[in-house]
């Protein structure tokens, strides 16, 4: 079975850079995409500033929610 993305989180890039640094330590590989920045990078503007996406493979979303269920309380968000 073949593993796909997931987005697990949506925030601003300084939030979503901490969730990654926690799911890194648990050994959880994630994906930041920031379209935003791509698309200036590219000439033209979409979406917002605040609008950054984490992903992660579906494989380790079990490992993985409990840490995100308690980075969003603590957060609270």
């Amino acid at each position: 079975m073949e593993s796909k993305l997931i987005r697990v989180f949506a925030g601003s890039e300084i939030t979503v850079n901490l969730l990654k640094a926690e799911l890194e330590q648990e050994g959880i590989p994630s994906n930041v995409v920031n379209e935003y920045e791509q698309s200036n990078f590219r000439g033209f503007s979409t979406g917002t500033p605040y609008s950054v996406d984490l992903y992660i493979l579906d494989s380790d979303f079990e490992k993985a929610e409990p840490i995100v269920k308690e980075f969003l309380k603590i957060n609270k968000m």
